[in-house]
């Protein structure tokens, strides 16, 4: 059972990031503040969940929510500032869009920098064990997903619809066959023989 909160403060958001391993596409931060008495027997780390379960979540996180926010960071600047930053400040920019201002916040993983000045806590394997983060978890990777699956229209190549950008066989097989795109990061190891590649 997840916990519905980590300080004493009513008003603590989760925030989650999705796509941070992917080789193409953004980085995509979710910031959430739950109600203290929310619960949902689905809820939980979003890579725990089915896809069908993240997409029947969303809705209900949406709604119930006394606030949420979600922000993308495009390759482009993770190519100029590096991921861990570039996550950082996409979890910063969805929690700057919240309508309303967090008194604490909660931080899937063990790195995070001082939002305004916020109180918050690092948590190793939030997703899992708080509310709030999971249901970042969820919104993060969810519209990573939609995103992903729009440019698959003008990249069908590289099947992002499936893989999500994210280094599977297939994905860097197209890499080979095909080069890279606009969308991919170009300061990641696109492919085992990257000294090969001109980029």
């Amino acid at each position: 059972m997840l916990k519905s909160t980590y300080s004493k403060y009513k008003l603590e958001a989760g925030t989650d990031e999705a796509g941070r391993g992917c080789l193409a596409g953004p980085v995509v931060a979710a910031a959430v503040i739950l109600p203290t008495d929310f619960t949902h027997d689905l809820l939980n780390d979003s890579k725990k969940l089915t896809e069908k379960q993240r997409y029947k979540l969303r809705p209900i996180i949406e709604k119930e929510a006394i606030a949420f926010g979600v922000s993308y960071v495009y390759q482009k600047q993770i190519d100029q500032i590096n991921i861990l930053n570039a996550s950082i400040l996409a979890m910063h920019q969805a929690i700057e869009t919240l309508k309303i201002e967090p008194q604490f916040i909660i931080v899937d993983g063990n790195k995070f920098k001082r939002y305004k000045n916020i109180l918050h806590e690092t948590i190793v394997k939030g997703d899992g064990k708080y509310l709030s983060i999971a249901a970042a978890s969820v919104l993060a990777k969810t519209y990573r997903d939609d995103y992903m699956t729009n440019i698959h229209m003008d990249f069908s190549s590289y099947n992002w619809k499936k893989n999500k950008g994210y280094p599977t066989k297939e994905h860097r097989q197209a890499i080979r066959d095909f080069g890279i795109t606009i969308h991919h990061r170009k300061t990641f190891r696109l492919l085992p023989e990257q000294f090969k590649l001109d980029l």
